[in-house]
């Protein structure tokens, strides 16, 4: 079955950076699942999937603007120590979700200085070049409550 909109494509993947050094490979245990067409994979990788079938398999590099973006200094903000209650003690590296005015982003703590936290609000692989690797293990229709609920469910997805 062809990879199109709406159908649930289950993946093996290996993601290595420009030097060759794996960044995150799906080898050794499940595969990912995901619906295509819903945003759920970095916009080239989606775009590079678009008709493959069950067995193609593929190497794909993409430029940062089809992974995880380019670095936007505008999503670093130094922000009081007293905005963060609840997060704990803060150690530079930690990451924590917000909510922003363009929704849900990850944040990382790239430095405490006194009573100001920096957070960055980029990707940790914007600006990199990702190299997939990656082979399709299956294909099928979605069903009409994973595509209400924008997730795969059952095996390699999301289980209720």
């Amino acid at each position: 079955m062809e990879i199109t909109a709406d159908r649930v494509v289950l993946i093996h993947y290996t993601l290595k950076d420009d030097a060759g050094a794996v960044l995150d490979s799906s080898a050794g245990g499940k595969p990912l699942a995901y619906i295509q067409g819903h945003g759920n994979l970095v916009p080239g990788l989606e775009k590079a999937l678009e008709g493959k079938q069950d067995g193609d398999s593929l190497a794909v590099s993409l430029p940062p603007a089809e992974g995880y973006g380019i670095h936007d200094p505008a999503l670093i903000q130094r922000v009081p120590k007293r905005s963060l209650q609840g997060a704990g003690e803060l150690k530079k590296g930690m990451q924590f979700q917000a909510r922003t005015d363009d929704g849900m982003r990850l944040f990382t703590v790239t430095a405490i200085v006194a009573d100001m936290v920096t957070l960055d609000g980029n990707h940790p692989l914007a600006d990199k070049t990702l190299n997939f690797d990656v082979q399709v293990v299956s294909v099928r229709e979605a069903t009409t409550e994973e595509l209400e609920h924008g997730h795969v469910h059952g095996a390699g997805g999301h289980h209720h």
